[in-house]
């Protein structure tokens, strides 16, 4: 019997944040994977191990988690003034097909991080010891990102004391700007796609509720908490094990998508399930993290909860987190008026593992509100590196 034995690809595993990821050099992928479409697709989906319908992920390096189910193709960048272009694709667990609409925040850690592992800096741009300021073109949304990592030896220093929430380990921290996360470039419009900062959204089998959409960082649907029966601190097992509240966020989602002209039919959600997200707000409270660790209100500014890939984070995307500074910069949106209003160029706010804090300083010009800058620090490190296999017929 005839078989065709499996593909063998350079690879490394990184955690970047609160996510992990396969990530590749986009050079050493099979050639016919090297551009967009279905080879590339069915790679990364075999990489993972999708579509998996027991959710597992047990024939494949996901997680069986949208946190854990990602992959990364890094270049020398073809764009002025940058060091690297940086892909990303969300591969969904249990069905086939990869999302390429967003930026994972998260993995723009481990991406800059990767640049220097993966010799795709110019040797002259990484210090001996000290800061390395890698400039990341981020070829989904077409964004710079600048992450800043600290070298040691020539080499990226992973270990270090950084404590980052929802991550169990310390390690070096890096510090990620976002730079112009307000300019929605090719959709040519305001990053607030209404044009207003608070709207009412109607959602078929709920009703008319009150919401902010943003597209700064990533596309993001704001609501209050309360308006959906929530507290504002819930964790995962309160919502991801039961498919009724589950379905009602979805609905939210998808409502909020067509709002802000991201799908035409309620349908294209099933295929853009990575964006927009849905996030609800809260003024601080007390409550207990997942860890176990008490977060009191006093120490925070408001809570937040976001869904990614249908299923409520255990932390917080670092892209959604973008969106939570800069609508927290701008006084009257759902999420600054949960942190009190008023003006404020940072905020801390409590998620399911713990706390985050995240700064962004907001403008009007002309009429619209811009933010120029949003910053955040996360980490990152190498977990595995060498070869994937993936069976020769699966792409």
């Amino acid at each position: 019997m005839t078989h065709i034995p499996q593909t063998k690809i350079p690879a490394t595993y990184m955690r970047g944040g609160t996510s992990k990821g396969v990530f590749f050099r986009l050079g050493d992928l099979p050639e016919r994977c090297r551009q967009p479409g279905p080879a590339r697709d069915k790679l990364l989906m075999r990489v993972i191990g999708s579509p998996d319908p027991y959710a597992a992920h047990i024939d494949g390096m996901g997680g069986a988690t949208s946190s854990t189910s990602k992959c990364v193709m890094l270049s020398k960048s073809t764009q002025p003034d940058h060091d690297v272009d940086y892909l990303y694709g969300q591969v969904s667990i249990d069905k086939a097909f990869v999302d390429w609409s967003g930026n994972c925040g998260n993995l723009s850690t481990a991406a800059g991080a990767f640049a220097i592992h993966a010799g795709l800096m110019d040797p002259a741009r990484v210090p001996r010891d000290g800061i390395c300021t890698v400039r990341i073109w981020q070829a989904n949304i077409k964004k710079t990102i600048i992450a800043h990592v600290p070298v040691t030896n020539g080499q990226v220093q992973e270990t270090g004391d950084f404590e980052l929430d929802g991550v169990t380990f310390p390690a070096a921290e890096i510090v990620l700007e976002f730079l112009d996360p307000s300019d929605d470039g090719d959709e040519g419009g305001s990053m607030f796609p209404t044009g207003a900062l608070v709207d009412d959204l109607d959602v078929p089998g709920i009703g008319t509720l009150k919401a902010t959409m943003i597209t700064a960082g990533i596309p993001t649907v704001f609501v209050n908490a309360d308006e959906i029966g929530f507290t504002g601190t819930e964790l995962r097992e309160a919502i991801n094990t039961k498919p009724e509240l589950l379905a009602r966020c979805e609905a939210i989602r998808v409502a909020g998508a067509l709002r802000m002209g991201l799908i035409k039919t309620p349908e294209e959600a099933a295929q853009r399930q990575h964006t927009p997200k849905i996030a609800f707000v809260s003024p601080p409270k007390d409550y207990v993290a997942s860890s176990g660790k008490a977060i009191h209100a006093g120490d925070i500014d408001l809570n937040v909860r976001a869904l990614s890939m249908g299923k409520l984070h255990h932390a917080m995307m670092g892209t959604c987190a973008v969106a939570i500074a800069t609508a927290a910069a701008v006084p009257g949106t759902l999420v600054n008026l949960a942190a009190g209003g008023g003006a404020r160029e940072a905020v801390r706010f409590g998620h399911p593992s713990g706390t985050l804090r995240v700064g962004a300083a907001a403008e009007q010009v002309d009429g619209q509100w811009i933010v120029k800058k949003a910053i955040m620090s996360r980490s990152a490190r190498v977990l595995m590196e060498g070869w994937v296999r993936v069976p020769g017929d699966a792409f």
